[in-house]
């Protein structure tokens, strides 16, 4: 019988402790060491542990109720649980050799013993595994053990937009619009790979330090239970129920791609209002309810100030009848890519409050489509983005380029100096990310600022909020802003053309 808190002294929790690894001999001699000559109690070696990060409560705990596996997977070791559901409990994790933290999504035992939903499991793992997207989080493991089946995932620093919501109780329709944008656009690039999500919901989409949006468990509400040989839809994954209810009601086969697109609209809906479009329970029958699907209150019932334009975006992504559904996760992104623009624009147009108030016919009256993408901001224009982080590069490029910028992207501040010398045409402007650089884009923005050639070049940081403290050191000027991360495209595209304009109309005065 294995020994538990009560029963171990400090000498056989040390021994413990090396034996499987947990601490290494020498750190264990230098605690022994720093509690002074007398005898420690266990309580009083397990604080000096936890203070030196030796050991994580998780750890000990575990340790304590007499549990000696479970404590590593692969080349990780979990530090503490972030996140437990039906299937699988999620570890935030370190590499025992390289340091790197990751999260480890662990089965449950459970689902372990059953070979068909642990084949099930490592199937739609490695069916995620490729995709490689900053709208998902990457799976970049999966294995299966004698012990454990598990994948290995990026930590997210962050919340899930759930959480958040639970925080903020609503969000403003650009915040709403920027998150449904990000979901869209990741679901949009696993759907041209030939995956659907099957679990979209506000748990399953994690917020990073950055405000991205980032879809998580892809693929993986496809697991099946059964009972006996016959496969029921009435018993299937509890995380996909809500799913057979929708395909049911609208009589589109299983696994339809457009149920994707639904939930998303569910979620638009839920962020907006405070209030899920669908009654939320965890009863099976009324989960696969028909009315539950069929009975959503009007959004102009709950919010009459919302926008009649983001509302019918809502209204398409949830038709019952699929065929006038969006049919795409790429035609919802476009859709709501344009409402973010006319949201920047503060040209949304009528609500909906507005439009009952008007007399029958009203709508053919309301205020016309701002074709954004004929705007062409930065023709003839270069800009150089230092930033290391590959998502923020992606964002910006993209941006910028649609608006006719021509962009250079490099991550290294001291080879962006070298290229410079080595241009044979000006910079229009710099854009310098702390996202990905940190402290360093700060030292590169007063260095730039400071050296001949581009002292008079208009710069551009982006802030994460982590340094905000350092704005206040920064070189100032006219020619020089700073934006808060995450990003706001609007921003971004006002304040670069307006420090670009400004730059060109000084230079004309000068000349």
């Amino acid at each position: 019988m294995p020994m538990t808190g009560e029963t171990l002294s400090v000498d056989q929790l040390s021994q413990l402790l090396f034996n499987l690894n947990l601490v290494e001999q020498r750190h264990l001699d230098r605690v022994r060491s720093s509690l002074g000559t007398k005898e420690p109690t266990v309580e009083e070696f397990r604080n000096q542990l936890l203070r030196e990060n030796l050991v994580t409560n998780f750890q000990f705990d575990r340790l304590m109720e007499g549990r000696r596996t479970g404590f590593f997977y692969g080349a990780y070791k979990a530090l503490y649980i972030v996140g437990a559901g039906t299937f699988a409990r999620v570890f935030r994790a370190v590499h025992t050799s390289t340091g790197d933290v990751k999260a480890v999504k662990v089965l449950r035992r459970r689902f372990t013993e059953d070979m068909t939903a642990t084949d099930q499991f490592l199937r739609e793992a490695a069916m995620v595994k490729p995709l490689r997207h900053p709208n998902i989080v990457p799976v970049y493991d999966v294995e299966r053990t004698r012990d454990a089946t598990y994948m290995v995932m990026e930590f997210v620093e962050g919340r899930n937009l759930r959480d958040f919501l639970k925080v903020r109780g609503v969000f403003s329709v650009e915040e709403a619009l920027r998150f449904t944008l990000d979901v869209a656009t990741g679901l949009d690039y696993a759907f041209q790979r030939g995956v659907v999500h099957r679990d979209i919901k506000l748990s399953n989409v994690l917020v990073s330090s950055a405000g991205r949006g980032m879809l998580v468990d892809f693929g993986l509400a496809a697991m099946e239970m059964k009972t006996g040989k016959e496969k029921d839809d009435s018993m299937s994954n509890p995380r996909s129920v809500d799913y057979v209810g929708l395909e049911r009601v609208s009589g589109v086969p299983k696994h339809d791609r457009r149920s994707d697109i639904y939930f998303v609209g569910v979620m638009l809906y839920h962020m907006l209002t405070g209030d899920s479009p669908i009654v939320e329970t965890r009863d099976r029958l009324q989960r696969l309810s028909a009315s539950r699907f069929q009975k959503v209150t009007p959004l102009v019932d709950l919010v009459p100030d919302l926008p009649q334009r983001v509302a019918a975006v809502i209204g398409k992504a949830m038709e019952l009848d699929a065929s006038k559904r969006y049919q795409t996760p790429g035609d919802l992104r476009r859709d709501v890519a344009n409402l973010m623009e006319l949201c920047k624009a503060n040209s949304l147009g009528p609500t909906l409050g507005q439009m009952a108030a008007q007399p029958e016919g009203a709508a053919a009256v309301a205020a016309p489509r701002i074709d954004f993408d004929a705007e062409r901001e930065g023709e003839d224009a270069t800009v150089m983005l230092v930033e290391s982080d590959v998502s923020v590069q992606d964002a910006v490029r993209e941006e910028l380029k649609k608006r006719g910028y021509r962009v250079l992207v490099i991550s290294d501040p001291s080879r962006a100096a070298a290229r410079i010398e080595d241009l044979n045409f000006p910079l229009d402007a710099m854009i310098i990310g702390s996202s990905g650089l940190g402290r360093l884009a700060f030292e590169s923005f007063t260095d730039f600022a400071r050296k001949e050639e581009t002292a008079a070049t208009p710069l551009l940081l982006l802030v994460d909020r982590q340094f905000k403290d350092l704005l206040s050191q920064m070189p100032g000027a006219p020619h020089r802003k700073a934006l808060a991360l995450p990003l706001n495209a609007g921003s971004l595209r006002k304040t670069l053309h307006d420090l670009i304009r400004t730059r060109r109309e000084k230079d004309r005065e000068e000349a």
